[in-house]
């Protein structure tokens, strides 16, 4: 069980590593289009991820609750909410396409900053890898080893792209392919470490599950809404975030429940 988690938390890294390793390949920047495409399924797969590998887990183990089996979920989302709203203005960091940065302000390069706002990105997805795997390693009966991996697989899916669309900017503006590829993979590195952290203080507080759960889909919701959408919708009209967000979340709706 323990080799399942260490490899299940692994995975979705690893996906971020081959994403940014595309910029020693890809010659210029993402397109426009492409960048669209690859927002819009990375959205797609979190809302589904936020869904069915956590919302839905997160009132079953509540069901002795009754009527109210969805007041812990509905707590820890809004706990999730709040977190990433709370980083949000603690962390400088700048978004993809934008002039301004966000967030208190600093003397930070600009490559920094956008790093820092990708890590924001991953830190609810490394927390919702870790609170699903403590939910597994405790012998809790709506989360099995098939689910576990199938929430890790879907992450490391759209960590691919997500991959890509840092380095490649990061490549851009200036930055070696080396040092791109780097800006990348650090970038995710807070996965694993998130992952590790929320599964330790899970494994404490095995009877808080539900709201960790339904804390990590409120913090991977938000990034969606705040982030990804905005991010897929800028600049001239287009239909084809929304198609890859259908994509997205037909994979990942898939993935949980062929496999879980």
């Amino acid at each position: 069980m323990i080799q399942d988690a260490f490899w299940g938390i692994l995975i979705p890294f690893l996906g971020t590593s081959f994403g940014a390793g595309c910029v020693f390949f890809l010659k210029n920047s993402l397109r426009d289009g492409i960048q669209r495409a690859l927002t819009g399924f990375a959205a797609g797969v979190m809302v589904a991820a936020s869904v069915w590998s956590l919302l839905i887990p997160a009132m079953e183990q509540a069901a002795d609750l009754g009527r109210l089996a969805f007041f812990p979920a509905a707590v820890g989302f809004w706990l999730g909410i709040l977190f990433l709203l709370l980083l949000d203005h603690l962390i400088p960091h700048l978004h993809q396409n934008s002039l301004q940065a966000e967030g208190p302000k600093s003397q930070l390069q600009r490559t920094t900053m956008m790093v820092l706002a990708v890590t924001l990105h991953n830190i609810p997805e490394g927390m919702a890898v870790g609170v699903v795997y403590a939910g597994y390693l405790a012998g809790t009966a709506q989360i099995t080893a098939a689910g576990a991996l199938a929430l890790s697989i879907g992450i490391a899916i759209q960590n691919f792209p997500e991959g890509a669309i840092i380095s490649m900017p990061l490549r851009a503006e200036g930055e070696s392919k080396g040092k791109a590829f780097l800006g990348g993979v650090l970038s995710g590195v807070v996965e694993p470490i998130g992952a590790v952290l929320t599964l330790l203080a899970a494994q404490l507080v095995i009877p808080a599950l539900p709201y960790f759960l339904s804390f990590a889909a409120g913090a991977m919701l938000y990034v969606v809404v705040e982030e990804l959408i905005p991010e897929m919708s800028q600049g001239k009209h287009s239909n084809i975030g929304t198609i890859f967000f259908a994509a997205g979340f037909s994979v990942m709706m898939t993935l949980d429940v062929a496999l879980g």
